[in-house]
């Protein structure tokens, strides 16, 4: 069970029929993603273990039980009668999408860990970990594919298409010290916020829900896509590399500035905030000093931009929260509510 399915231990039916319905996705991406080629099956076997939180599977799936809630499901067994192949099928592909984007990432951060193990660039190289990522975009696509309606192909190919464009965004922007708060909105929407926000909609609609209700859905996840991320950037800034199981400090090294240092820029006075500049320009490299790093990253601190954009990140998942008022009252409503507080006090 990954850390967040942990949250959902008071709704012990909703986890039952959501673990068993995730072994059915697992199946789904295990038989798409083999390969008769050693080498292909070899990286695909150790990039599964990329598959650790599996937040949007969870989404899709916990979306479709609380839109079809109105109809008789109250055990395990019952909800799972809710999960059709439809929703299999958009669970695995959403999550190849966002494991392809992992590895690409990895090569772009050169990041050494991932999931508590050696990421794919640090033991084959850059270039298997690019064809491997392409691998994955080509597999989820081959998968979607095979659903007799096009709706679902064309939100998670509209998904990618913007997840790829915020990291563009971002990329543009790198070492940017002026970066506004609305353009790190915009960048983040797009990197990640916008597949989850897909994630659930397909969820939804899959189990025939209304407009209001997939609306609805869709701004849940547009929500808590948001504060997943502003969490994320929070822990690359203070995490444990043990607990959070990937290589950290890689957002100020890359030159990417996350809403506490955007916000503790904006804190200062003119003069101070020249000074902060100078300080924060040559930590954006892989030759600056851990103990100039941590210093920075005490002083934003203590300035409060952590905590104001932890309340940030709090405000996302109440307006989130709000969104599930649309959906009939139900065991899966309560554990989207559950999921989406999980996602603000994860630390992995």
């Amino acid at each position: 069970m990954s850390a967040l399915a942990s949250h959902l231990a008071p709704h012990a039916g909703v986890l039952a029929a959501l673990d068993a319905s995730l072994a059915d996705v697992a199946r789904v991406f295990d038989d798409q993603l083999r390969s008769p080629l050693a080498p292909v099956q070899n990286l695909v076997e150790h990039v599964e273990r990329y598959r650790g939180k599996m937040l949007r599977p969870m989404l899709v799936l916990l979306s479709g039980m609380a839109a079809a809630a109105d109809r008789t499901a109250a055990s395990p067994d019952q909800l799972r009668t809710l999960i059709t192949r439809q929703h299999l099928v958009v669970a695995a592909t959403v999550e190849m999408v966002h494991m392809a984007t992992l590895v690409h990432d990895d090569v772009l951060d050169e990041a050494d860990v991932r999931r508590k193990g050696l990421t794919v660039n640090k033991l084959h190289g850059n270039e298997p970990a690019v064809i491997l990522g392409d691998y994955l975009i080509a597999s989820a696509y081959h998968l979607c594919a095979t659903l007799p309606e096009v709706g679902p192909s064309r939100a998670i190919g509209r998904a990618a298409v913007l997840t790829a464009s915020g990291e563009l965004l971002q990329l543009h922007n790198r070492g940017n010290l002026d970066l506004s708060e609305a353009t790190y909105f915009e960048i983040i929407r797009g990197k990640t916020a916008e597949l989850i926000a897909t994630a659930c909609r397909l969820g939804a609609d899959a189990s025939g829900a209304d407009e209001s209700r997939v609306l609805a859905m869709t701004e849940f996840g547009l929500a808590i896509g948001s504060a997943f991320q502003i969490q994320d950037d929070i822990l690359d800034l203070l995490g444990d590399q043990a607990v959070v199981g990937k290589s950290l400090g890689k957002d100020i090294e890359k030159g990417k500035l996350t809403l506490p240092v955007i916000r503790y820029l904006a804190s200062r006075a003119p003069e101070q905030r020249a000074a902060a500049r100078e300080r924060l320009a040559p930590l954006c490299s892989t030759g600056a000093s851990p103990e100039h790093l941590a210093a920075f990253v005490r002083d934003v601190v203590s300035s409060g931009a952590v905590a104001s954009a932890q309340a940030t990140a709090a405000s996302l998942i109440a307006r989130a929260k709000e969104q599930l008022r649309t959906l009939p009252a139900s065991a899966a409503r309560d554990a989207l509510s559950s999921l989406a507080d999980a996602v603000l006090e994860r630390s992995s």
